[in-house]
Order: structure tokens, then C-alpha cells, then sequence
């Protein structure tokens, strides 16, 4: 059955509160505590895994955290066709899909990672990547693969079906909604499995079901969809 992508316009920001751990608790924690250090480390951190992991959540997540402290920080990810040169005023880079990097967006991202770590002022930056397979099975540029591969390296794994019915159960009742097994199913089966869409998803349904004062059962989520 073909999953239907969400598009449902502009989303609550990716946060460390909104990611639903799982088997992925090492790395969660790992982000949290780098994220939140004055003095970051300049070792890499390369998280891996399946589309849908939550590899862009926690990246989002952790430049979220740097920018609430008035950091700036380096983002670079397979949609930006011109990277900009790096820019000392940064405390980090981060480099997400980078499994899907073109020639041009390797040789920025070299750049950028040697910057970081060996920056001419003296303040070596932290530098957070993210792909699709471990650093040595990037189809990259030598030096760039292996530099990826210098320091910390998390895989992520998708939750399992009784881990996303936990998420929703556990996201539809903070919210003081009230989602049917039924229905928990019809959405597992008909959208986007990763955690981020799902969570929009649920936002949509929660101001749908109050607009139209009916509570969220299947014919609710397929009046919506037919609304759109």
C-alpha cells in the first residue's frame, strides 16, 4: 500500500522533547549533552540509518538548541546546489545527507570540516554529519569519507510498529485526544511512518477535529485529506 507523504505546511520545529528515542537512546543523549556543552568538542559526530530515522530531527534539534544560546551555525544539505565559503562567526557545521552530496557540496563540506576542527583562530568547532550509511560506504571523496569517520559514529533505528502506536498514544493523550486503535492503524497504514510526520500529522487532526467539532475516527481523516 502506497504511503502518502504529508505537505501540510509549516510544522513545529524539530526539538530533542519531540523525538521518541527508542533504540536510539545512545545517540539522543549524546546530541543533548554536545548541544548544550559551553566548549563543544571539535571530534565529529556522524549519526546513520534508514530514511525516516530521525537522523534531520536530531541535527534540526541540536542547531535549535545552539541558536536559542545566539549561536550561529553551518548547515549544508544535498538541496543547496552553492554552499556558502565557511564563516568564522560559526560554533558549528553540520552536514546532513551527505550520501547524496554532488562534487561542488563535497568540496564545500571538506572545507567546512577542516575549518571547524582546525580553525586558524584557535577555537576548533564542533561538526555534526548525517547519511544514509556508515562513513566508510559514502560514495564520497577519500579525504572527505574519512574524516567523517574520525570520531563519533551512531547508527539509528526505525521504531518498530509497537513503538509508533506507543508515540501516538502517548502524543494523542498530551494533547487530550483520543485516537481509536482503528484509527492509530488507518494512519500507520496510509502516511508517512517517520515520527516528524506523524507528529504533524496528529497537529493537523487535533485543529481539524475542533473545527468541525467531531472527534477523530477514519471518516474524519479522509474528510480532511478530501478538504486539502
Amino acid at each position: 500500500m502506497k504511503q502518502i507523504a504529508l505537505d501540510i505546511g509549516l510544522a513545529t520545529a524539530p526539538a530533542f522533547s519531540s523525538f521518541f528515542a527508542g533504540p536510539n537512546h545512545a545517540a539522543l543523549s549524546h546530541l543533548q549533552l554536545w548541544s548544550g556543552s559551553a566548549l563543544r568538542s571539535p571530534v565529529p559526530t556522524y549519526l546513520w540509518g534508514e530514511p525516516g530515522s530521525g537522523k534531520t530531527h536530531l541535527l534540526k534539534a541540536a542547531v535549535g538548541v545552539l541558536q536559542q544560546q545566539g549561536a550561529r551555525v553551518g548547515w549544508l544539505d544535498a538541496s543547496m546546489s552553492e554552499p556558502p565559503e565557511f564563516n568564522e562567526a560559526w560554533v558549528a557545521v553540520v552536514l546532513d545527507d551527505c550520501h547524496l552530496y554532488t562534487a561542488v557540496q563535497q568540496q564545500a563540506a571538506f572545507n567546512w570540516f577542516v575549518n571547524a576542527v582546525s580553525s586558524p583562530d584557535g577555537h576548533p568547532r564542533g561538526v555534526l554529519a548525517a547519511g544514509s550509511v556508515p562513513p566508510s560506504d559514502l560514495l564520497l571523496r577519500d579525504d572527505l569519507r574519512s574524516r567523517l569517520g574520525w570520531g563519533h559514529v551512531y547508527e539509528l533505528h526505525l521504531l518498530s510498529e509497537a513503538e509508533r502506536r506507543a508515540v501516538l498514544r502517548m502524543e494523542a493523550d498530551a494533547r487530550g485526544i483520543f485516537l481509536s486503535d482503528e484509527v492509530i492503524s488507518f494512519v500507520l497504514s496510509r502516511f508517512s511512518r517517520d515520527l516528524s510526520s506523524l507528529m504533524q500529522l496528529l497537529d493537523q487532526l487535533d485543529g481539524y477535529a475542533l473545527q468541525t467539532q467531531r472527534a477523530i475516527t477514519v471518516p474524519l481523516i479522509k474528510a480532511m485529506l478530501e478538504s486539502e
